[in-house]
């Protein structure tokens, strides 16, 4: 597996006001490490991710199923390995008070939940006080707690800490989680801009 899906914690940035979204990926030393350019404004999501930002290498995709879905799924590939990594499956109604996101294994067999952790401040957030208070995911798999991805508050970008330093055994993926940070920067942060 690629080097750079071995960190234990990343920062992803992506700008606010801006006609694509570039998303990028900075290790624990602040060293770029991927690289993503969304095409605005398309039916069907379809994000590559890039070793950097000349987009030479290819190392990940993330893509819907379908056109339209409030419940969509979204397959992640290393594309580098041309491998079904897993996909993301986003819980449609459930997601309305409080967003919340199925991560299934390579043959879409659910092996984890990525959720808000609070309905209180879900529901602040949607009713209220919108961007103005960052979002906050844990990602399980069964009861155990592997990831934590925690937004900052900025006026000029969104910014998301994806922390797996608790998971250890490397229980999960971290192209999946990878993938989850970019779904929620790309869906679940432009809704709340």
């Amino acid at each position: 597996m690629n080097p750079i899906f071995q960190h234990p914690s990343y920062l992803l940035k992506r700008q606010v006001f801006a006609l694509t979204g570039k998303f990028r990926f900075y290790d624990p030393m602040g060293n770029l490490v991927m690289f993503s350019e969304q095409k605005m404004f398309k039916l069907r999501e379809d994000i590559r991710v890039y070793s950097d930002e000349s987009k030479s290498q290819e190392v990940l995709s993330v893509k819907a199923r379908q056109i339209i879905d409030f419940a969509a799924a979204y397959d992640v590939v290393d594309t580098a390995m041309n491998q079904k990594v897993g996909a993301l499956r986003r819980k449609g109604w459930s997601s309305i008070l409080r967003d919340e996101w199925q991560v299934l294994d390579a043959n879409d067999n659910q092996i984890g939940v990525l959720f808000e952790d609070s309905m209180g401040l879900a529901l602040l957030r949607r009713f209220l006080l919108g961007s103005w208070l960052p979002q906050n995911y844990d990602l399980t798999l069964g009861e155990m707690r592997v990831a934590d991805l925690r937004q900052n508050f900025n006026l000029f970008r969104y910014e998301l800490n994806l922390d797996f330093s608790m998971d250890i055994a490397h229980a999960l993926d971290r192209r999946l989680g990878i993938a989850a940070g970019i779904l929620l920067a790309a869906v679940e942060g432009r809704q709340s801009n």
